[in-house]
């Protein structure tokens, strides 16, 4: 089974993902696939990020041949994948993680209005597997890990889409 790990910058999806290693998960970073394979060729230097073609990545990933395991990134859940698990932040608290990291306030503002307009959590939906969100926003790194390790042993329920909704703070960031 291959299990998306994604959501906005900021979420804590590689700390996850180590956690997860530790624990025996075969994990592949997207950023470092991409590297791999040579794809990260045009930058935009005014959101200061590699354009990645989401069919690129899935031959890189295809050749790899990388089919069970967690693939981590904010990219992750454009894959073909079999589940899909968000990490969520609350917008205000994203914004000091993202601000403690030194990025620059226009950067800072859109990952904390994406994460307001649930954007990745939309595009995860509209992929038609299964999807799970988790609230970064209050827990430890560990209880992170601990609930992305309860989703894959097939605790669902408290993990349900639909139990964050941060659509009021769209208004003060945007």
């Amino acid at each position: 089974m291959l299990v998306a790990l994604t959501g906005t910058p900021g979420t804590g999806k590689s700390t996850v993902a180590t956690m997860l290693a530790s624990k025996g998960w075969n994990v592949l970073e997207v950023n470092e696939l991409a590297r791999r394979h040579d794809l990260l060729k045009a930058k935009d230097t005014v959101r200061d990020s590699f354009e990645l073609d989401p069919d690129d990545l899935q031959e890189a990933l295809d050749q790899e041949g990388f089919d069970d395991g967690v693939l981590v990134g904010h990219l992750a859940h454009l894959l073909d994948v079999d589940m899909i698990i968000v990490l969520r932040c609350h917008p205000d608290m994203l914004a000091k993680r993202l601000a403690q990291r030194g990025w620059p306030g226009p950067k800072v503002r859109e990952n904390a209005l994406a994460e307001a307009l649930d954007v990745i959590l939309s595009e995860s939906v509209d992929c038609d597997v299964p999807v799970y969100e988790i609230n970064t926003s209050e827990m430890t790194l560990d209880e992170t890990a601990a609930a992305a390790l309860s989703i894959l042993a097939g605790e669902k329920e408290k993990y349900a889409v639909g139990n964050i909704d941060w659509s009021e703070e769209a208004l003060r960031w945007s």
